[in-house]
């Protein structure tokens, strides 16, 4: 049976390649998910789904209908991820390995952008390898015996 993963990302992460090219890169998100992260997934036959969203309360209830559906959760909360309780909250719940990801160092940012409160409530956390964040997400959920 093909692992259920849902890439989730946040506010701005739409405008991947159009945003702040020298941080985020010039691909945009959608072009990388249809042409490596959709390819990787059929390879290792894990059925990804993906979800973007500007608003909290959005993603929130998206984590909350993953519960008894998706295996794993890879996160990009984007800006949100210096100070969501709720998203923190809402994965604690919703009980599901996550993977925290972000396209740019964080750490190499600015001081406000160095503190994650979604990380404690997360498996672990790929920082600063663009795009390709994704794909090593995805490659650790494939491998991972977690269910």
């Amino acid at each position: 049976m093909a692992k259920k993963i849902i890439i989730i990302n946040g506010p701005n992460l739409n405008l991947t390649g159009k945003r702040q090219e020298k941080i985020y890169g010039e691909k945009d998100f959608d072009s990388f998910y249809n042409e490596h992260l959709l390819a990787f997934a059929d390879k290792q036959n894990l059925s990804l789904e993906y979800f973007q969203s500007n608003h909290e309360g959005n993603i929130i209830d998206k984590i909350h209908e993953c519960i008894g559906i998706k295996d794993f959760i890879i996160i990009n909360p984007g800006a949100l991820t210096h100070y969501s309780y709720a998203i923190h909250d809402a994965l604690l719940a919703c009980k599901i390995p996550t993977i925290e990801v972000h396209i740019s160092n964080i750490h190499a940012r600015e001081n406000w952008r160095k503190l994650s409160v979604i990380s404690p409530a997360v498996k672990g956390v790929i920082s600063g390898f663009g795009l390709e964040g994704y794909l090593l997400a995805l490659r650790f959920t494939s491998q991972s015996s977690d269910d």
